[in-house]
């Protein structure tokens, strides 16, 4: 099964939130569930579907929103940075056309299409994300695995974001949302730009050392009490 038969089997589109997939699941399973007089490979297919589409796309799958500058294959006056770049500063080495590498050093705060002056040349910036972090406009959005539970009741967890370690309450509104926003934790303000939030992107983690069973029956029990 693909993802797009998996979004056909439970009705959803490519754009569905968790909270909404997860609703579609508990609807078809509902249907489908042999225990209610559902046929057992409809649902077999129901489960296959949300196992499919629970799991984060490889980021060498994911589409990244074009950068607000053009850039050409040999166009030296492109910056690309990266978001923690972009967040913290840093030093980079530029490399351009027959002058070999220059070193520049990156403020925090950045944002795409800001003009960098970097000895006599003039640099435009472009952040580029990698399909689990990245920015639009003044935010970071990091996407974030999430055990079932936490997905289906919230609860207390300790992530990894971009400033370091935070202890983080979920709730069960921002679980079934499949979004949380901590205000104030995104790009940091500079010159006209305004301080930007994070958001956390919550997914489904994958399920660990659980056997295929094991794994089923707990993905259709935390989608079935969300």
């Amino acid at each position: 099964m693909d993802r797009k038969r998996a979004r056909a089997v439970l009705g959803v589109s490519p754009a569905a939130t968790p909270a909404e997939l997860r609703r579609a699941f508990r609807e078809a399973a509902k249907s489908a569930h042999p225990d209610a007089g559902g046929d057992p490979e409809q649902f077999r297919q129901v489960v296959e579907a949300h196992r499919l589409l629970s799991e984060p796309i490889p980021a060498d799958r994911i589409v990244q929103p074009p950068a607000t500058v053009r850039k050409n294959a040999d166009d030296d006056s492109i910056l690309p940075i990266t978001v923690l770049l972009a967040l913290n500063g840093g030093v980079v080495l530029h490399e351009t056309q027959g002058a070999g590498g220059l070193k520049i050093t990156l403020p925090p705060g950045l944002r795409t299409g800001d003009v960098l002056r970097a000895g006599e040349r003039l640099l435009r910036i472009a952040i580029r994300g990698d399909g689990t972090l990245m920015v639009r406009g003044h935010d970071i959005w990091l996407t974030t695995p999430l055990h079932p539970n936490v997905l289906a009741q919230g609860g207390r967890v300790a992530l990894d974001t971009p400033l370091g370690r935070r202890v983080i309450w979920i709730t069960r509104k921002a679980a079934e949302r499949g979004l949380v926003r901590l205000a104030g934790q995104g790009l940091p303000a500079r010159g006209e730009h305004p301080q930007g939030h994070l958001f956390l992107r919550l997914t489904e983690q994958a399920g660990g050392a659980d056997t295929a069973a094991q794994a089923l029956r707990r993905r259709f029990a935390a989608a079935w009490a969300a």
